[in-house]
């Protein structure tokens, strides 16, 4: 192909300008300054049941814009330079990735900083502080996300590309064709199997920590004491949480590492078509809408506890000082986001780019094995 210089050019421009726009419609939907995170806390009057309803509707339609610009991208770059326009593209919107870095780091470390001032017994002032700087990391982590969803879909569509270059097919691929399109459904499924073992792991290590919190409570009344000097065994704690973050992890990991090495093996090149397609097509939707509905949960959990709405049922105590029953539906919301944006939103990237980068590196070898048609050798 001859691709010109401004047509270069305007490819990486649509990169950055596409990060740019992702990056404006995420802080839409997850910004308590803004309309649906606003709606997902008045939801809470109604239950948990109506905010969760709420946060999952808003992370689907979070997703539509984002897809919208992907695609026009997508589109644009290849009308101009092929796959090569497609990388550009993703190099375009990966030039802020030192601005990400910056917000995506924020994020850690106000929520940090707010345990740091429960933990020492602050005042109650400074962690309302610590609240308000939190909200506002997790719309700049939201943003950083949804970057970094934009760019590995565009990365993975590149890589999806030099792996049908690497094996020489010049006509492009037929998804028509039947095994392609059976494991176009199997890579589709992918990210859901994906997502499903990674929020069960989450779950299970909140179980094992909420076991032994109990234990310790039972062990040493004292601890629930506000006046006593009695402190935890956080050790343990900490224990659990690493060694199940990297015990349940190898499930996960094993599912996208093998997913193309069995369908090339044994089915060949046009299987790893459909789930190097699937995948791609499938995660992006979800990663989107799940880091989103996440971050959005959060922060309809903190407009209530700022007190931020004129709305006297929207507080986290109420006249007499009791806990709500609006910010306990809240909670709950959050507590389910927690693992929708901070463990598979984000996994998804890894997934889609994986999943490409491993079947580019073993392309010769796909291709070996009966020239492509693998051990089966299926037509």
């Amino acid at each position: 192909i001859t691709v010109s210089r401004s047509g270069a050019a305007l490819c990486a421009a649509c990169g950055a300008l596409g990060g740019l726009v992702i990056g404006l419609v995420t802080e839409y939907y997850t910004s308590h300054s803004y309309t649906p995170v606003r709606e997902c806390a008045y939801a809470c009057k109604q239950g948990a049941a109506v905010n969760m309803i709420y946060g999952l509707a808003l992370g689907y339609k979070s997703a539509i814009i984002p897809v919208f610009v992907l695609a026009a991208i997508v589109w644009l770059a290849f009308s101009l330079a092929d796959l090569y326009g497609v990388a550009l593209a993703a190099l375009g919107m990966l030039s802020t990735l030192a601005t990400g870095l910056t917000i995506d780091g924020y994020g850690p470390v106000t929520d940090n900083a707010g345990g740091i001032a429960e933990l020492a017994q602050l005042p109650e002032t400074v962690r309302e502080k610590t609240d308000c700087l939190d909200a506002a990391g997790n719309t700049t982590a939201a943003i950083g996300k949804g970057f970094a969803i934009g760019s590995a879909a565009l990365v993975s569509l590149a890589l999806y590309g030099a792996f049908v270059v690497r094996l020489g097919i010049t006509d492009g691929v037929n998804v028509m064709q039947p095994l392609t399109f059976a494991f176009l459904l199997v890579g589709a499924n992918l990210p859901y199997w994906f997502s499903a073992m990674t929020m069960k792991s989450v779950g299970i290590a909140a179980a094992e920590m909420v076991k032994e919190v109990e234990r310790q409570f039972k062990a040493n009344p004292a601890l629930l004491d506000p006046t006593s000097d009695a402190l935890p065994d956080y050790q343990t704690c900490v224990a659990i949480s690493t060694t199940a973050s990297l015990r349940e992890m190898i499930a996960p990991a094993a599912l996208v590492m093998l997913s193309p090495l069995i369908a090339g093996t044994f089915f060949g090149v046009h299987a790893v078509f459909g789930i190097l397609t699937g995948g791609l097509v499938s995660g992006v939707q979800m990663a989107v809408s799940m880091s989103n509905s996440g971050g959005a949960w959060d922060n309809a959990k903190k407009y209530i506890s700022g007190g931020f709405d004129p709305d006297p049922e929207l507080r986290k105590k109420d006249e007499h000082g009791r806990p709500t029953a609006v910010h306990a539906a809240a909670v709950t919301g959050d507590t389910v986001g927690d693992p929708f944006k901070d463990t598979s939103g984000p996994a998804l990237n890894i997934l889609m780019k994986l999943m490409a980068i491993l079947s580019l590196v073993f392309a010769k070898y796909f291709q070996a094995i009966n020239n492509g048609k693998g051990l089966f050798n299926l037509k």
